[in-house]
């Protein structure tokens, strides 16, 4: 894709660092260099804010990917690439039948009203829920992870949807300030949304998750 887009040799793009690598795989292997850019707390894609300051003559394109069922704010990514006569690509998530996203919005909207202790996401236009992403408060990644264990004890399965942000690995090792990008890794936990879940094991959810929330001490 990138080479077809013209990168070549040198060329710098931006990419978010919250997510798969095979992003920055794809820059590399197109000869480029990828260069992290700090994401939207409240969408997990690339902050358009963030994509300009990152932004710098060797820059040739920037590379959108949009996450979790929520899209990047392509619009102002687009004035970005214009100003500074960038390629902008986008890596976009499968799209689901309208019956199946409604439904997880349904049981997204039921985990909205019910959670307690953990912060729900914002669903915005056009949220498919993916993945329903909530936030676990506390000092970091300790109390996430704490928190994973216990729910899953109580027979809820739940993931970290990005365990390592790619510019903390070895390969791609940046010294590059992501604050947003640093705190989602630690703080997100994706919980079941799936179409086929009963109101039963939706309750099981919220009964698993409001029994810990908001009593986890802090790690210091």
């Amino acid at each position: 894709m990138l080479r077809a887009a013209g990168v070549g040799l040198g060329d710098e793009v931006v990419v978010p660092a919250f997510g798969n690598v095979e992003v920055a795989e794809a820059v590399t292997l197109a000869g480029g260099l990828p260069v992290f850019a700090d994401i939207d707390p409240v969408t997990y894609c690339l902050d358009a804010s963030a994509v300009e300051a990152a932004v710098t003559p060797r820059t040739a394109a920037i590379v959108v990917v949009h996450r979790f069922g929520r899209s990047a704010d392509m619009a102002r990514m687009l004035g970005v690439g214009q100003r500074h006569g960038l390629l902008v690509l986008q890596q976009g998530e499968s799209e689901a039948p309208y019956d199946e996203v409604a439904q997880r919005r349904e049981r997204a909207a039921y985990l909205d009203a019910k959670l307690r202790g953990v912060r729900t996401p914002d669903g915005g236009d056009g949220h498919t829920y993916q993945q329903y992403i909530v936030r676990v408060p506390g000092n970091g990644r300790p109390d996430r992870d704490a928190f994973a264990r216990a729910v899953r004890g109580r027979g809820v399965e739940c993931r970290v949807p990005v365990k390592t942000p790619v510019h903390r690995l070895p390969e791609f090792r940046r010294c590059v300030a992501l604050p947003e990008t640093e705190r989602a890794a630690d703080e997100t936990l994706a919980l079941p949304v799936d179409a086929s879940l009963t109101r039963r094991e939706m309750q099981r959810i919220v009964s698993a998750c409001n029994a810990l929330g908001g009593l986890l001490q802090p790690a210091f």
